[in-house]
């Protein structure tokens, strides 16, 4: 601001002025704002006074004075001026006109003219004492007349905008305050709107029911954004914000906009059918061994995976011992944790136990008295599942602290027949995952026996890498949204998801009842269908399963598919990558060559179907996990965290429903399977993903590529039917492609019979990277 001086040289004939106090430039500051009150009574009462004294000040008249262009103008505008009427009836004598000053000019121009029948503003000079105490004449001064306004003047344009620029943040913040408030204290938030409520009539599909699940949104994250991300999902504005965000753009919302009147299906156990069960003429073992002998000679068609019937033969002639196989699977359990990169297919071995079980099973062959046909047969079982004396470690590094004293139930079975368990095989943290990258300290992320540069898929990586690199032709693994068969397909070998409840799981840790099933992954569907006719029956110790049929193997050795009936859902089965499609599409020719009729068949409501399963197996793992995620947060892979804390924004309503939807999806099935034997789909829409650097510090996440692995596996999980993936070809980049049949509950032997078959549409089986010769 412009200094003021106190003692100007025009004022020296006023020494008294009181404009030489700083009190009174403030006033001076202040008082057009003063002058320009709307009040009728503040400015004659306390401006008056000064108006007659800034009037006469010799200071104020001056161009040059700073306070001139400000009060000057105040003093003109002021509701202090008296009506023009005012002047006519004073009782002194009118004034002489003054003279016209152009530096007290109104700064709006010309001065407006007087009031029709009015004369002009007097302005005659008045003795000093008139001046002074006439508060109306106050303005008829030397300085000139000034033009005076009707009534009070409207506030000038400046002022309405410094109102506004007060004015404006204010509004500012109360309308979102307002809108706050009717958001959380006025309007209903547990309402739908009815438009978008859907009712679902039981026994018939939706209007959108024929349509393929939708692809994943989601960036693919993984080292520091993949940190920061999941921090934030596990926060009060992750989980208000973030989580229902991904939710929605996942649409995993859906279920709350459908009225499903279907009572709710919590296990899907399945009870056998009525009908008379077909005299077996043979025995399972000696279909077994038919089955077997008919496997066609891998001299001829080059390389071969080594199965259980190359075993036994070298059992039987001698060539090879079960000592001698313990050592050379020893050799190469440490030259894989030696590699570059270390295959990690096997996380927890045992020297000594592997050659107490190879040493008891070179006698009993010496004796010629094998137990089965596992009998000295290398198995591996997935880390979910006990085994003594391994930890349970669940691919954790929190859990199973204390090495095992009791074995599951499969893990007895395989001991009883004989079986030479080399150790537990790697998986995916907690069976949450479908890659196979686990890379925390006790495990690390499995390579793809095909291609170390890829994931072998999950969550029983290591078990399919373990078959798939020739270390041994049986593993055993655990399924509740593709776990073996995701992994097989990944790795280019077999899988089996038997039905719910087919294979005992007591002793598996129980992250999702109502979902997962244990199954085999062989080199061959034979070697498949050996493991199931000695895993497959009632266990009293697990809850499900327990009035299933006796498992039958009697129609698998049909020399073609003649009055078998194939179902194909052509657009939910097109819902893959193009080479994954041309490869099957000629798998499906393969089988119409052989004596089958493929049927059109439509697969309602997959959609609700994949919303429901994550639902379901996600709730259910959030469950169990809930002590784990209080007091093993940050021991958790950061993938982990993720998905638990996605799994909390589901509800009881959410659940339920999912349930209800199980039921209709049951239904459906129901119906098609009167009418087919079977359905086809690809295995994986996609091939194995490729595994990046970051990958194996922090872990990943992909939400879809996850959902497009699970694409085909989710029903079978979902309804508890049962599914066998078989490799029938490549990609462009030597990946393998598997193929899957599914069926009816408890119908496995008719898998076997359409597997056995796809075998042999393969021309050639392409030898992986990583492979081990045991029996060389």
């Amino acid at each position: 601001m412009r200094s003021l001086p106190l003692q100007p040289a025009s004022t020296s004939h006023h020494p008294a002025s009181p404009l030489t106090s700083y009190g009174t430039i403030a006033t001076l500051h202040f008082f057009p704002y003063l002058c320009n009150s709307p009040s009728t009574t503040a400015p004659y009462s306390i401006a008056s006074p000064l108006c007659n004294h800034f009037a006469a000040c010799p200071f104020l008249r001056s161009p040059s004075s700073p306070l001139h262009s400000r009060l000057i103008p105040a003093l003109h505008h002021s509701p202090l001026h008296p009506h023009p009427r005012a002047a006519r009836t004073s009782s002194v004598q009118p004034p002489r006109p003054a003279p016209q000053l152009a530096p007290f000019s109104s700064p709006l121009g010309a001065p407006p003219s007087p009031r029709r029948g009015s004369s002009s503003l007097p302005g005659a000079t008045k003795p000093p004492e008139q001046r002074v105490s006439s508060p109306r004449n106050l303005f008829a001064s030397p300085l000139g007349a000034c033009p005076r306004p009707r009534r009070c003047a409207e506030p000038r344009a400046a002022d309405r905008a410094g109102l506004l620029r007060i004015m404006a943040p204010l509004l500012l913040l109360l309308a979102p305050a307002l809108l706050l408030f009717y958001l959380g204290f006025v309007r209903r938030c547990t309402r739908i709107p009815p438009a978008a409520f859907h009712r679902r009539e039981p026994g018939r599909a939706g209007d959108s029911g024929h349509e393929p699940p939708r692809d994943g949104w989601g960036p693919r994250m993984s080292g520091f954004p993949l940190r920061l991300f999941v921090h934030l999902a596990n926060t009060a504005f992750g989980q208000f914000c973030v989580m229902p965000l991904l939710l929605r753009m996942n649409n995993f919302t859906l279920l709350h906009y459908l009225d499903i009147h279907e009572d709710p299906t919590f296990i899907p156990e399945v009870a056998a059918e009525g009908r008379k069960e077909k005299p077996e003429t043979k025995s399972t073992s000696e279909i077994l061994k038919q089955l077997m002998e008919t496997r066609p000679n891998p001299a001829n068609s080059g390389f071969s995976f080594k199965g259980i019937q190359d075993y036994l033969n070298c059992y039987r002639t001698g060539e090879l011992t079960p000592m001698q196989v313990a050592k050379n699977i020893i050799a190469s359990l440490e030259d894989c944790e030696k590699s570059s990169p270390p295959l990690r297919a096997i996380v927890q071995w045992d020297r000594a136990q592997i050659q107490r079980m190879a040493e008891a099973s070179t006698t009993r062959y010496k004796n010629k008295s094998p137990l089965s046909l596992l009998d000295g047969i290398p198995v591996c079982l997935k880390e979910e599942i006990k085994v003594v004396p391994y930890h349970h470690r669940v691919g954790t590094v929190y859990l199973g602290t204390e090495p095992e004293t009791e074995d599951a139930t499969v893990t007895r079975k395989l001991r009883e027949a004989g079986a030479i368990i080399i150790g537990v095989s790697n998986m995916h943290e907690l069976g949450i995952g479908t890659t196979g990258c686990n890379p925390n300290r006790l495990h690390g992320t499995t390579r793809n026996p095909y291609n170390p540069q890829h994931f072998t898929g999950g969550s029983s990586s290591g078990a399919a890498a373990s078959v798939a690199a020739g270390l041994c032709p049986l593993a055993i693994g655990s399924d509740g949204g593709g776990s073996v068969r995701i992994p097989a397909s990944f790795c280019g070998v077999v899988g089996l998801k038997g039905t719910f409840g087919r294979i005992s799981a007591h002793g598996c840790l129980p992250l999702s009842y109502s979902t997962v099933s244990l199954g085999p992954i062989c080199a061959s569907v034979t070697d498949a269908a050996i493991a199931y006719s000695i895993l497959a029956e009632p266990d009293p110790l697990y809850p499900y399963g327990l009035q299933q049929p006796k498992a039958s193997l009697s129609e698998i050795l049909t020399p073609d598919l003649k009055g078998l009936k194939l179902g194909v859902d052509w657009m939910f089965f097109k819902a893959c990558d193009a080479e994954v499609l041309a490869v099957c599409q000629k798998a499906v020719e393969y089988l119409q060559t052989l004596g089958a009729s493929v049927v059109d068949v439509s697969l309602p409501e997959m959609e609700e179907v994949r919303v429901a399963h994550v639902i379901c197996i996600l709730s259910e793992m959030r469950d169990f996990l809930q002590p784990d995620f209080n007091t093993h947060f940050h021991q958790m892979n950061l993938e982990t965290r993720l998905n638990l804390a996605l799994a909390s924004q589901f509800t009881a309503l959410d659940y339920i429903k999912a349930n209800r939807q199980r039921t209709r999806s049951m239904s459906f099935l129901r119906d098609i399977f009167a009418n087919v034997n079977c359905i086809l789909t690809p295995a994986t829409a996609c091939t194995a993903p490729r595994i990046h650097s970051s990958d194996l510090l922090t872990g990943n996440n992909d939400v879809p590529t996850l959902l497009r692995t699970m694409r085909y596996m989710q029903l079978g999980n979902f309804t508890g039917i049962p599914g066998l993936v078989v490799p029938v070809g490549y990609a462009a980049s030597g990946l393998p492609i598997n193929f899957q049949v599914m069926a009816k509950w408890w119908d496995e032997a008719i898998l076997f019979r359409v597997g056995l078959k796809l075998e042999h549409f393969r021309d050639t089986t392409r030898k992986p990277a990583i492979y081990y010769d045991i029996l060389a």
